[in-house]
């Protein structure tokens, strides 16, 4: 009995602690897909080197340089950005993405949810695939997100390709242009 009444008094006490403003906020499931292909006039060896030094070609940072960004190209290694310190402010940091495989001239693997998504219950895995074909290098790159978010993913999902494609497309001017879009 003494039991029973200790968890009436703590679930009370719960019940009271509970802020009255509290709401759930309807969450989309699901998630999706973005998969991009081209080829480039280069060998796997140079289209490496470049891949795993995104500072030279990544775009969309939250300290707006792409120098500040770092892979540590290892798994468990981290794909993180330096963001300088601002208005008094100490210096901060953001792991955009741990790298989940590293097989070099050949597949690069990480997970991580990229800008915005890093605020929401989606889990991002990018995977770039090298694959040596008679014109060059073929890159393949793979984003698949899932999980849960406040808003449309059918609606972000787009939006997501287009940047994966920005990144894709910096990697190739990088390398001196496409020799074949797939």
């Amino acid at each position: 009995m003494k039991r029973l009444y200790s968890i009436a008094i703590a679930s009370a006490a719960l019940l009271l602690a509970t802020p009255a403003s509290a709401e759930i906020i309807e969450s989309a499931h699901g998630g999706f897909a973005s998969t991009h292909s081209v080829v480039v006039a280069a060998d796997r060896a140079e289209v490496w080197r470049e891949l795993i030094q995104p500072e030279g070609w990544w775009s969309h940072t939250w300290s707006d340089d792409s120098a500040n960004l770092r892979l540590d190209a290892q798994a468990g290694g981290c794909f993180c950005e330096s963001v300088p310190s601002a208005d008094g402010w100490p210096a901060g940091s953001v792991e955009h993405m741990r790298v989940l495989m590293v097989m070099p001239g050949s597949t690069l693997r990480m997970s991580g949810s990229l800008g915005p998504l890093q605020a929401e219950g989606l889990v991002g895995t990018l995977t770039v695939t090298l694959t040596e074909v008679d014109e060059g290098t073929q890159i393949t790159w793979d984003y698949i997100t899932g999980g849960q978010a406040r808003f449309p993913i059918d609606e972000f999902g787009p939006v997501v390709d287009s940047v994966q494609a920005e990144f894709l497309g910096g990697l190739v001017a990088r390398l001196g242009g496409a020799a074949e879009v797939g």
